[in-house]
């Protein structure tokens, strides 16, 4: 992405004569003629993912249920809550956390 350095909107990508690419501003006159290759490398940063279902220390007083089962390790405690993540006439989610193995599940 190239922007104009006269009033910085996005330049677009246009076929000019004799082959040529340029870069032109969509808003004022200037166009920008590709002579080279452009190659321009932006490092991406990945964000930290933050526990939505809550941390080990806010799930220590969440209630615990004894109905239902781990799909990765089989134990049969787990700390549950609901939530309404549908529209107010469907169900509400029920969200599960294994007291074992920390497996984040819902039905």
């Amino acid at each position: 992405m190239q922007f104009c350095p006269n009033c910085a909107n996005l330049l677009s990508a246009e076929d000019g004569p004799n082959g040529q690419v340029w870069f032109v501003c969509p808003t004022c006159p200037y166009i920008y003629t590709v002579t080279g290759r452009i190659v321009q490398k932006v490092p991406l940063i990945r964000k930290k993912v933050d526990d939505v279902l809550g941390t080990e220390e806010s799930m220590a007083n969440a209630p615990k249920t004894t109905m239902c089962q781990c799909p990765r390790c089989g134990n049969r405690e787990a700390f549950h809550f609901e939530m309404q993540t549908r529209s107010a006439d469907e169900p509400s989610t029920h969200f599960y956390k294994c007291t074992k193995c920390h497996l984040n599940w819902k039905e």
